[in-house]
């Protein structure tokens, strides 16, 4: 259980601090109603990603050994291309693109609709984190609940962290975002790294 608990940390922890519409978002709604209010906006991924992984998982369970081993990779170069793009976006903040205020229950219900509407989560799913769940799962039902807790875990974390620290600061300093940015674009190598050899490996596996 615990490399896929430690998959789904790194994974989720690496989502929650690359800079993003959904970052713009939280960061917006906690200028303009407080961080109390924006809180539990940071949840919005529990509300809306549960249909997304039951589809992702069923298509993907249909499918032979080779096609997850094909994703593994396509999911490793995606990361890489993720890493890419938060080191090119180092120093960027993402207030400018807020968009405009509403209500606690209101906000966090669009931001689950912009999370279920987004294309970014069935890639993520598809590619990268639902064929680690479906290894874990099929090796032990708590190796596959270990990653979802670790995953989840960091990713909801880092988001409450994300407002917290815009209220405790009133804006984000250039340098601490080119830290975050650094950070993220880091894991995301790492892991891609990471998911290639495995890829890699099972190709070779006589």
């Amino acid at each position: 259980m615990l490399p896929y608990l430690l998959q789904g940390l790194a994974l989720g922890g690496a989502a929650a601090i690359q800079p993003g519409p959904f970052q713009a978002y939280l960061l917006g709604q906690t200028l303009r109603n407080g961080w109390l209010r924006t809180l539990p906006a940071a949840l919005a991924p529990l509300l809306s990603d549960g249909p997304i992984i039951a589809l992702v998982v069923f298509i993907l369970t249909q499918t032979p050994a080779w096609f997850l081993i094909g994703l593994r990779l396509v999911g490793g170069l995606f990361l890489l291309y993720l890493a890419w793009g938060a080191y090119r976006g180092m120093g960027e903040t993402a207030v400018a693109q807020a968009p405009p205020s509403t209500t606690t229950q209101q906000s966090m219900v669009k931001a689950a609709l912009m999370n279920a509407l987004s294309p970014n989560p069935y890639i993520f799913w598809a590619t990268i984190a639902g064929p680690i769940f479906i290894e874990g799962w099929r090796s032990t039902a708590a190796a596959g609940i270990g990653f979802l807790l670790g995953f989840y875990g960091a990713l909801i974390g880092g988001f409450a962290g994300f407002v917290t620290l815009f209220a405790l600061t009133r804006r984000l300093d250039q340098r601490v975002n080119r830290v975050l940015s650094g950070v993220s674009a880091v894991a995301l190598l790492l892991f891609g790294l990471y998911q290639l050899w495995l890829g890699g490996t099972a190709v070779w596996q006589p």
